[in-house]
């Protein structure tokens, strides 16, 4: 019935093997609309799947993007029995990490200009001119608006995103995935079509409606047809392209030669002939009238031959609008006025087509899914764009009063359908935006209201833009074509403009940044929709890290819209990022004044209340969060945190369970939870959660380095050796995992190599305190007091109030004999937590020293009072005592040492091993020579840890300095000790 020699060249292709140097693999079936085009594609899948083992995908204009094509295609084989599992799982997987990267909080940054700020890098600057000085080649007058962007801010964000993504993912694969996802799914999508392709004879591809999808998939297909770069297409996978135009020879211009061309006419007289007598329309009166009518276009041919109810009788002379031939042979005036009325509504279904249609005609759905020129589409039809596009001419024409209220009745009916979306959702436009059935409602309410008015209606989709590109790129070329659409559709300009502007934004490097200065200097945009923008692009500067132009953005929404609740939530959740959390808390206080049911910043302000100490508050705050969203993840995790300040433990567990019920995958609670657990001394379930860390995510260096702490603490030193090593490897710039590393290679006696670990980790962060402390304290273990110093100072002039570097310095300056250095560094670290016994103890042994008793005295006494049941701090106020003459005193205080140590040796673990150190040098004090050597075997026998030895050896020195009376007792147990040290 037409089409046979079109139909052959496709056919005989099955016949051919695809090693041929000449097999056609890629064809573009080009003609004007009506032509045929579509038909033929679906003619020619039918062909395909009549061949043995040949599976096909159609894809057409329902994707907007590379990635839902590969998904299309994928759910296409899918239902043939052969789905793309590894790639669905890495597509899952880019959604569940782009969700965790746009969920993060980003942490405060200088703002551009100030010390410290951000520079971009070189390639991040180019990329982003070169984006901006293309949208201006794209768009006639864009150049309005790129010069109002600045392509170093541009770049900075560019740069800024993947700083974030690194902090919030961690591996580098996922970082790459989220930045630049077609790199990391286009490989995998290959793998598994090349499986497919192995398994099947052949695999053919079809891209119908290609007019309207190469502009966003023809730099991916040629990739894929003609590149290496995502890897090799499979000799046996056929691509068939369709559209309207001719190939872009921009992107296919090497390649024309290997594409084979299907171009499409209208029908020959032979081929139409035979198209109407397979419809029984015979007699040559009336072919000769429909050959006549429809200038033999196929569409038309077709539709006039299944319209013509009774043969050449009822044929008459044609209407002068095309409209009236595509209806001329329907005798029924109702339904005539329900094809024109289903002709408004982009898509139709049931129950769209009783709405509009009269009552009278409500029965005939079935009829209208029967016409030559409706397509069925997935339970719903759609019109021939060609007879689409005449039947809303006419009726715009014809009376633009029905049209207006035509559109008015179809958009809301679809508002009724969004509010019973939102009637189980819920109304945060934030996350109603993420539900794909909402948007669909939206959107065809949005382009049958700008249908019914242009005007009034554009400044609420303008609006609505800021939502759809706070979204993904892919909506917002989808909502951009709604624009453009309801512009030729209404004959409306600036909709048009708008429409080819905002597709335009939508292939810029940052198009976010695009869009909302698009926005923002629109005249159209009203006083709400100016606010939106400016809040969405503070969020967008929040999420990449510069809360400085983020605080800006919400200072310009909040006075412009001062009764709306998410310019203050925005501007408060932007004071909490930037630690000033009274401020936070008065503006989301605002927002929730404004809008009782806002579950963010009720969050928000818990958080800020949290960071305030003041948890009731908090609790409060987190409470009514979770009442109004009874899935915030968020916030049932942060007010485990409140918990944990509290020291309840079991309820903060309780929260992070319930957390991860919600969102199984959330890595945040996972490690939140796995520290609890650590500091709880409950190792292994902080293992199982640092292990399931990394099974979600086996790149995820921020979980190996914590895992690896665990070893540390069960003596594992060569798990964690092994655990800061694939932490260092997946993240060379992670200067924590560098530094803890360090740490353990001290610890562990590899003194050399601990340096040069806490090296790296300063040049990775040179304002790094703990790993200059870290690095000093390795250099006194080595002997290089020097170096040593100048770390300690370092670090101290990095973090003036650093108690554990004053206490460390002094220790070194009490080791020196400078004891008036030491006592001052130790007054020091008392002045910076009054409460240390430790830092009181060190003062009073150096102030035992300068012979300075009854300051020393007064340290001890105090120690003695601030924890009464430590050993330590009742041996070293007898060894005082003494020193000062009180020997009465002395034994009194020695006696309750020796009970306290005694209990603890009694026991098991650490705390005995301990208590064994403290009765041996306590022993040696009471110049109970062979006691102390009995106890000595005794700690041995224990097998303490290289660290507790060498630190016993030291107390053992300090003691001697402060009794050297007990000098007998000390040497030999002290030989024993480094004896032991030296055979492990």
């Amino acid at each position: 019935m037409g089409r046979r020699g079109e139909l052959a060249v496709f056919r005989e292709t099955f016949a051919r093997d695809p090693e041929e140097a000449d097999f056609p693999y890629l064809f573009h079936v080009r003609g004007n609309g009506g032509v045929g085009k579509s038909t033929l594609v679906r003619q020619w899948e039918s062909t395909a799947r009549e061949q043995a083992s040949v599976v096909t995908a159609y894809v057409d204009d329902e994707v907007h993007d590379a990635i839902e094509a590969m998904e299309a295609v994928s759910a296409g084989l899918g239902r043939q029995g052969h789905p793309l599992k590894r790639f669905d799982k890495q597509l899952t997987t880019y959604r569940q990490r782009r969700h965790q990267a746009e969920s993060a909080a980003s942490a405060p940054q200088s703002a551009p200009g100030e010390p410290g700020a951000a520079v971009p890098s070189p390639s991040s600057t180019v990329v982003a001119q070169m984006g901006l000085a293309g949208l201006g080649a794209l768009v006639p007058g864009a150049a309005l608006f790129t010069g109002a962007v600045d392509s170093q801010q541009v770049a900075l964000g560019a740069d800024r995103v993947r700083a974030m993504l690194n902090t919030r993912l961690r591996s580098h694969d996922d970082v790459q995935l989220v930045m630049n996802p077609l790199t990391g799914l286009a490989p995998v999508f290959l793998d598994d079509l090349a499986d497919v392709a192995e398994r099947c004879e052949r695999v053919v591809l079809f891209f119908d409606v290609y007019e309207r999808t190469g502009p966003v998939l023809d730099t991916w297909l040629r990739a894929i047809a003609f590149g290496d770069e995502y890897g090799s297409l499979p000799v046996n996978v056929q691509i068939v392209l369709a559209g309207q135009l001719r190939l872009d020879t921009r992107v296919w211009g090497d390649h024309l030669g290997q594409v084979t061309e299907v171009t499409l006419e209208v029908f020959s007289e032979e081929e139409a002939r035979t198209l109407l007598s397979t419809h029984g329309v015979t007699d040559e009166p009336s072919v000769e009238l429909v050959l006549r009518l429809s200038g033999r276009l196929p569409l038309l041919v077709d539709m006039l031959a299944r319209s013509d109810p009774g043969g050449g009788a009822a044929m008459g002379d044609p209407s002068e609008t095309a409209v009236e031939r595509f209806l001329k042979w329907e005798p029924d005036p109702e339904r005539r006025e329900a094809a024109l009325a289903c002709a408004l509504p982009l898509q139709t279904d049931e129950d769209i087509y009783r709405a509009v249609v009269p009552e009278s005609a409500a029965g005939s759905y079935a009829w209208l899914r029967g016409l030559a020129f409706v397509s069925p589409q997935a339970g719903r039809c759609r019109y021939h764009d060609v007879v689409r596009a005449a039947m809303l001419r006419l009726q715009r024409t014809r009376s633009p009063a029905r049209w207006q209220q035509a559109h008015t009745r179809l958009a809301d009916v679809f508002r009724q359908r969004r509010l019973a979306v939102e009637a189980d959702l819920g109304t945060d436009p934030e996350e109603l935006w993420k539900e794909a059935v909402w948007r669909e409602h939206l959107l065809n309410e949005t382009y049958h209201r700008l249908c019914a008015n242009p005007r009034t209606a554009l400044p609420d989709a303008l609006r609505q833009s800021a939502y759809a590109i706070g979204l993904d790129v892919a909506t917002l070329r989808r909502w951009a074509q709604i624009l453009g659409g309801a512009g030729l559709d209404t004959d409306a300009a600036a909709l048009v403009s708008w429409g080819e502007r905002l597709e335009a934004a939508a292939e810029q490097e940052q198009p976010g940044a695009v869009v909302l200065t698009l926005l923002l200097n629109a005249s159209e945009l009203d006083a709400a929709g100016r606010a939106l923008a400016y809040t969405v692009r503070a969020e967008e500067h929040r999420h990449v890290g510069d809360a400085g132009r983020s605080l800006a953005d919400c200072e310009a929404a909040v006075a412009l819209t001062p009764d709306a609740a998410r310019p203050h939530a925005g501007l408060g959740e932007t004071f909490r990022v930037l630690g000033r959390y009274e401020e936070a808390v008065a503006s989301c206080t605002r927002a929730v004044e404004i809008d009782p049911g806002y579950a963010l910043a009720f969050g928000s302000r818990g958080d800020a209340y949290r960071n305030l100490g003041r948890h009731d508050e908090a609790f409060a705050d987190f409470a009514r969060a979770i009442e109004i969203d009874l899935r915030y993840a968020w916030a049932f995790a942060s007010r485990a945190r409140v918990h944990e300040a509290l020291e309840r433990h079991e309820d903060a567990l309780a929260d992070y369970d319930r957390a991860l019920e919600i969102d199984p995958l959330y890595e945040w609670a996972i490690g939140s939870r796995a520290q609890l657990f650590e500091r709880m001394g409950s190792y292994g379930e902080a293992l199982a959660d640092y292990d399931r860390a990394v099974e979600i995510d086996p790149q995820y260096a921020w979980a190996y380095g914590s895992r690896a702490r665990v070893h540390e603490a069960l003596e594992r030193h060569e798990d964690a050796l092994a655990d800061y090593d694939r932490a260092v490897e997946i993240d060379p710039q992670y200067a924590w995992a560098v530094g803890g590393r360090a740490r353990l290679k001290k610890d562990m006696g590899r003194l050399r190599e601990a340096v040069a670990d806490y090296s790296r980790a300063v040049e990775i962060l040179p304002d790094y305190a703990w790993a200059f402390q870290g690095r000093a304290q390795a250099y006194v273990a080595l002997g290089r007091h020097d170096e040593a110093l100048a770390d300690f100072t370092r670090a101290l002039d990095l973090r003036p109030g650093y108690g554990w570097a004053l206490g460390s310095r002094g220790e070194l300056y009490e080791k020196l004999g400078r004891h008036e250095d030491a006592a001052a560094d130790f007054t020091r670290a008392v002045e910076v937590d009054p409460s240390s016994d430790w830092a009181l103890s060190a003062r009073a042994r150096v102030y035992l020293l300068l012979g300075r008793h009854e300051d020393a005295l007064a340290d001890c006494a105090r120690t003695v009072e601030i924890d009464p049941q430590d050993g330590w701090n009742r041996m070293l106020y007898g060894v005082v005592l003494r020193a000062a003459g009180e020997t009465t005193w002395a034994q009194a205080r020695f006696e309750d040492a020796l009970r306290l140590f005694t209990a603890a040796a009694a026991g098991t673990g650490d705390a005995a091993v301990e208590a064994h150190q403290g009765l041996l040098l306590l022993h040696c004090a009471l110049l109970d020579h062979d006691r102390a050597a009995a106890v000595c075997e005794a700690l041995i026998s224990l097998g303490p840890g290289r660290d507790l030895i060498r630190e016993t050896v030291e107390d053992l020195s300090l003691l001697l300095a402060l009794s050297p009376e007990a000098g007998p007792g000390i040497e030999p147990v002290t030989r024993r000790l480094r004896e032991t040290l030296r055979h492990r």
